[in-house]
């Protein structure tokens, strides 16, 4: 990771590598999370050479699975399709996403990164060579386009099947429990936050009360977000959770095509979705870790280990 954004930086020119720069200690810039189409920090990918958009894209190679690596270049591609269905009027382009680098990759032990755009937010903060991946938000609009009445796009499709079989295997008593609200919220509660909410109510079905049917669907829905990381941090995140109580809740209808969310909590982890604008197709997802996003949890180590070393007598 550290080499992919070295490799950034030196293949951009001075004016972008200026706008793609920052002191690490920019916390406006730096805890940012957008994925509205609004103006963000960076340098936009549109106004790089070719080689400048393929070192960006190969950054965020390192923070995502090859699975997730094809969603989120499938989000991108839905701007072009997204502005068609708009009439042109708007000028969205699959180039309208961003780049941001905090801090010196090359030189400093703590920095951090960002690729960013309507629908689609990757922050990856390194500290001491250790990497902290939160946020991740993933969104698609429209979430399912249809050809022959089959759909022929649906990036996030299994994030809302998933979590469907799991309603259904929970029977009516889990499923009461489960459902905190008839209606749907109007969007992911995190929000664009910088620090995401520690503990939502109410919290809906424990996995402990779940059959072994449901605790199993369960793990799938959350390894389902962890893997978008590539294995070795989906497997250290994996690690991190194990044995931490999870909660599942939903809200709105169950029937496909209405408007719907759902969210798991555990210790120190937020996972949402949501598709609950244009009548139910319109989808947005994150992952987030309440104490640790934006690399909390490794500037905390590296300010303990730096505290230490200062006053060994403690």
């Amino acid at each position: 990771m550290r080499a992919a954004a070295v490799a950034l930086l030196t293949a951009l020119d001075e004016p972008a590598r200026r706008r793609a720069t920052y002191p690490f200690d920019d916390d406006g810039a730096r805890r940012w999370l957008e994925y509205r189409p609004r103006p963000r920090p960076g340098t936009c990918l549109a106004d790089l050479d070719v080689a400048g958009r393929k070192a960006a894209h190969r950054l965020l190679a390192t923070a995502l699975s090859p699975g997730a690596y094809a969603q989120a270049m499938a989000v991108v591609a839905l701007e072009e399709v997204l502005d068609r269905a708009e009439g042109w009027r708007r000028g969205r382009h699959s180039g309208d996403y961003w780049v941001a680098v905090f801090g010196d990759p090359a030189r400093d032990d703590r920095w951090s990164w960002r690729i960013e755009g309507h629908h689609l937010s990757i922050t990856m903060t390194v500290v001491d060579d250790q990497v902290s991946p939160a946020p991740i938000f993933l969104g698609a609009n429209p979430a399912t386009v249809r050809h022959a009445g089959r759909p022929v796009s649906r990036p996030l499709g299994v994030e809302e099947d998933l979590a469907r079989e799991l309603l259904e295997a929970m029977g009516p008593a889990g499923r009461a429990a489960a459902i905190v609200a008839d209606e749907a919220p109007g969007d992911i509660i995190s929000a664009t936050r910088p620090s995401a909410p520690g503990r939502l109510e109410p919290l809906g079905m424990p996995r402990g009360r779940l059959g072994p049917g449901g605790r199993a669907l369960l793990d799938q829905l959350v390894a389902l977000y962890l893997n978008r990381l590539p294995p070795e941090l989906a497997a250290r995140e994996a690690d991190r959770l194990d044995g931490g109580e999870l909660h599942f809740a939903w809200a709105g209808p169950t029937r496909p095509g209405q408007r719907h969310y759902y969210r798991v909590q555990g210790d120190d982890l937020l996972i949402e979705y949501d598709n609950t604008t244009d009548d139910g197709n319109h989808a947005h997802t994150v992952l987030r870790r309440p104490a640790s996003d934006f690399g909390a949890d490794v500037l905390a180590a590296h300010h303990a280990t730096a505290h230490r070393a200062a006053d060994p007598a403690g």
